[in-house]
This record gives structure tokens, C-alpha cells and sequence, in this order.
């Protein structure tokens, strides 16, 4: 199976680096992305938006012979429920790493502080404790070294979806930040931040304690769950 991995904010297609190799050993063919404007701290942002993360995903995705996974991080969950509405025949399953589709009208974050075109990662203390768990020193220094500024156009700019069929396609959410019983509580309770979520047919949840960027502090757990979900597909 082809595995296209979109990573999240700040990040690009070196952070699946340890999560790759056991898709690869599991008999998948990977395809990591780095999206425009994040090839380096010194590219250019200006200009680039949500949609076109959104496009260079179903580009990459034409380009491939049959059906795909999609496997969106954080962010990178609005980006690939964008691709699955622009596609929602050539994908096979989309899975959510800590994160979920976002609806129509919806922007992934614009309460982030941005410099010009850039959304440059912040200060640790901005971010809630549960965003760093298992998340040490030595991790955290290795990930700001590797962080490149996220355009500002994708963080603040709003999902557009057209075609319902989205609906259909098999979702898989691997929480992280909070177990799968609270998601559940809330679709139940027609809560809004799920209600797009709520309106898909085939969604399993998959329980990875840890912080909010597992294929750092758990790369071996997450990698695994995501070869469940590959595998489970087809055989519901």
C-alpha cells in the first residue's frame, strides 16, 4: 500500500523518520512530504495557503496507480481530510495522528502568533502540558532545531470542502493528548469541535498515551498502530 505522511506544523518529512521504516518492513511504500514553504527556515512563506498544502498532497496522490492511505499529524489532519474530499475514490483509509478532519469554514489554528508570512514554533510554555508529555529535554531541543516557521496562510486559512462522498472513506484517530472516550463523549454530545467527524460512516479509535507528537516520543508504538489500521483496511 501506498502511505502518503503529512506532518504537522513546524515540521516536514524528515520527522517521520522513525516511523517509516517499520511501514517499509511491513511490505508499504512511504511517501513523507515536505510541503511548500517548509523546505527550510530560509524559504519563502509568502502567499501559500491551506488549499495548496491541500493540492500538493492530491498532486503527489494522482501520481500513484491505485488507492492510498492518508496519514495526517496535528495540522497535517485538516490537509489530508482536504485531499480526501478532492479525492474521496483514490483514497483507501485516512488516519488521524492526534488530530481530526476539519470542516467546511474551519482553520486549523489562527490564534498562533505569527511574524509576517511566518508561524514560527513558540515558546514551550505556550503549549498545554499534555502537548509535552514524554516530550524531554533532548527531544525538545532536537525539535526546535529541526522547526521551520509554518506559512501563515495555512494556519489561519479556512477549509473548503464540495463533495459529500468524503463521508465514506474509513477514518482511523490515534489519540494521544486524551483517550479515544473522551472523542466519543463528545460526538455523542453533538459537540462542534467533532462535528464533522461525527459525520463520517467508518471511524475507529486507536489509544497512544503520550504527548501531542508521538513519532518523537513514541515513533515504534505509533508506526505499529498505523500498520493496524493499513492492514484492518479492506477487511472491515
Amino acid at each position: 500500500m501506498d502511505i502518503i505522511l503529512v506532518p504537522g506544523f513546524w515540521l516536514d518529512a524528515s520527522s517521520w523518520e522513525e516511523v517509516t521504516p517499520v511501514l517499509e518492513a511491513a511490505g508499504h511504500r512511504t511517501h513523507p512530504l515536505t510541503l511548500p514553504g517548509k523546505e527550510s527556515a530560509a524559504a519563502s512563506r509568502a502567499g501559500i495557503n491551506l488549499q495548496d498544502h491541500i493540492d500538493t498532497v492530491v498532486e503527489i496522490l494522482d501520481g500513484m496507480p491505485g488507492k492510498v492511505v492518508l496519514v495526517g499529524h496535528s495540522g497535517g489532519g485538516a490537509i489530508i481530510h482536504g485531499a480526501v474530499d478532492a479525492r474521496p475514490d483514490r483514497v483507501e483509509r485516512a488516519i488521524y495522528v492526534d488530530s481530526g478532519p476539519l470542516g467546511e469554514g474551519g482553520v486549523i489554528n489562527d490564534e498562533l502568533r505569527a511574524v509576517g508570512d511566518d508561524v514560527p514554533l513558540p515558546p514551550w510554555g505556550d503549549f498545554d502540558d499534555a502537548d509535552l508529555v514524554d516530550l524531554d529535554d533532548g527531544l525538545r531541543q532536537a525539535f526546535r532545531a529541526r522547526a521551520v516557521p509554518e506559512p501563515r496562510g495555512v494556519a489561519y486559512g479556512r477549509q473548503h470542502l464540495h463533495d459529500e462522498r468524503r463521508y465514506a472513506v474509513p477514518v482511523t484517530v490515534i489519540t494521544c493528548e486524551f483517550p479515544s472516550a473522551m472523542l466519543r463523549e463528545w460526538t455523542a454530545a453533538g459537540h462542534p469541535l467533532v462535528a464533522e467527524l461525527a459525520r463520517i460512516s467508518d471511524v475507529e479509535y486507536v489509544d497512544l498515551p503520550t504527548g501531542h507528537w508521538p513519532q518523537f516520543t513514541k515513533p515504534d508504538q505509533l508506526a505499529h498502530a498505523i500498520v493496524a489500521a493499513v492492514d484492518r483496511t479492506g477487511k472491515d
